[in-house]
């Protein structure tokens, strides 16, 4: 398991190149898919609950990515596509196109499970 502690987007980048070097020999699209997850959820935790964000990696037969903040947010449980003419709202939209599962906890925060594709 890798494990972070986010508290800057400077930090959230270092993140990503480290969980991307485990994915080395994965397809292209996993890795793709898997930055871009981790960045519109940890991205959220630092917009919305500021503070720090905490992230949990897992390379199993998915690839299990827990993100939770410092206070309690919660995602809404069902995303919605924001107007084409809104500068945001886009985010938990396209993570929830791309994931198998996504799940919310207190302890955890949120847990997606996104698809490890063989190459």
């Amino acid at each position: 398991m890798m494990r972070f502690e986010i508290d800057s987007f400077s930090a959230l980048k270092r993140a990503i190149i480290a969980v991307c070097a485990e994915l080395c020999g994965a397809p292209h699209e996993t890795v793709f898919d898997c930055k871009l997850v981790i960045d519109e959820l940890v991205s959220n935790v630092l917009q919305h609950d500021g503070g720090r964000a905490y992230l949990d990696v897992e390379l199993e037969e998915c690839i299990r990515i827990s993100v939770r903040g410092e206070k309690d947010f919660r995602p809404p449980e069902k995303s919605t596509l924001s107007p084409p003419d809104a500068e945001r709202g886009r985010g938990l939209y396209l993570v929830d196109a791309l994931v198998l599962s996504r799940t919310y906890s207190p302890e955890k925060g949120i847990t997606v499970l996104l698809p490890l594709r063989s190459l």
